[in-house]
């Protein structure tokens, strides 16, 4: 009988080469229909012309590139541990299925348009499932790369209950050898140390370190509000991973509204949208990762989400706007004005 660890390898496998096929294939056949009705011939030639030519793409990209890449870092684990910084298999997802599947989407639209001729008989608007599809796969692939060192069967401890198990264990250790130290070196009691508030205050002044007040959290151990406390790191990864490309989601569709499909503005949506998802590429520990996320999303969906807002209207949520803003400037002063004298003033609250 099969372990469970190769099991969970397959089963990863499976879902992670089904996230990279499948956009592809669904968004290229639906170009497919859509060139095959502007030709107006009965026979379905150009279809199967262009099915066969995504089938073949993504067989000799799996074959070339996914499969030998898998098993690279599947058999040197020496290579795969010199990777810092980066995930190859996101890299691949992005490159080779996002960025044809968001191509052809816009090829979709621009086919639409000579067929349709005016853009008033235009479609009210174009369908979510592609792209839903296409920023779900993407998601997927980036959760079970979370999800390879973490088991999927059993309760993992928390956080917050391994701190304190770390804690205790070094409160016995200390306590042990100082019970050992003063049973082999027998000696009156010294007098404590001074503390920080028995120093001098120009020694004080020397080392100053603010002490932030912060509300006092409750904590639940046991019954319902205990259960209902728990947090698992793995339940996690599924949470934070869509909440973080919400605002990606958001803007792609808003490519999907009719006066920006009908003119010029589908571009720009597309493109940056792309440049945003670069980020997923990334480590989830990267000390980069914060200010690439300023630069590649945050910052550019501000230009973007402005101009839309002044050529067509209030289209895109401006709550996403206020977030993109918000965010940005709140990354820029914490983080490189605060460097300043005019802001280096150190003030806590007493409330």
């Amino acid at each position: 009988m099969a372990s469970g660890r190769l099991i969970k390898l397959l089963v990863f496998e499976l879902l992670e080469f089904a996230a990279f096929s499948i956009p592809t294939l669904v968004i290229v056949e639906q170009f497919a229909t859509a060139y095959q009705s502007r030709a107006g011939s009965p026979e379905k030639t150009h279809y199967w012309l262009i099915v066969s030519c995504s089938i073949a793409y993504v067989a000799s990209v799996t074959l070339l590139i996914w499969v030998p890449i898998k098993a690279i870092l599947y058999k040197k684990h020496d290579l795969y541990k010199k990777i810092k910084g980066w995930r190859p298999v996101m890299m691949m997802c992005v490159i080779l299925t996002t960025l044809p599947s968001f191509s052809f989407s816009i090829a979709v639209t621009e086919v639409q348009k000579n067929i349709n001729g005016p853009v008033d008989i235009l479609p009210e608007k174009l369908p979510d499932l592609p792209v839903s599809l296409v920023l779900t796969s993407l998601i997927v692939v980036d959760i079970i790369e979370k999800l390879r060192i973490y088991p999927l069967r059993g309760q993992l401890k928390s956080n917050d209950d391994r701190h304190s198990h770390m804690a205790t264990l070094q409160e016995i250790k200390t306590v042990t050898d100082q019970v050992k130290q003063n049973e082999e070196n027998p000696s009156p009691p010294q007098p404590a140390r001074r503390t920080q508030a028995s120093l001098p205050s120009a020694t004080r002044m020397q080392n100053p370190t603010p002490v932030l007040a912060r509300p006092q959290e409750p904590s639940f151990h046991s019954g319902v509000l205990g259960e209902m406390s728990q947090q698992d790191d793995r339940a996690q990864i599924f949470l934070w991973s869509f909440v973080l490309w919400s605002d990606t989601i958001e803007m792609v569709r808003v490519a999907g509204h009719p006066t920006v499909y009908k003119s010029g503005w589908l571009y720009p949506v597309y493109i940056f949208s792309f440049i945003s998802l670069l980020r997923i590429i990334l480590t989830p520990q990267n000390p980069l990762l914060n200010s690439l996320g300023i630069l590649l999303q945050d910052l550019p969906f501000i230009f973007v989400r402005v101009s839309l807002v002044i050529a067509l209207g209030t289209i895109t949520p401006v709550l996403g706007l206020c977030k993109n803003i918000l965010v940005t400037l709140s990354y820029v002063y914490f983080n490189h004005l605060t460097k300043f004298r005019a802001f280096s003033t150190f003030e806590t609250s007493s409330f």
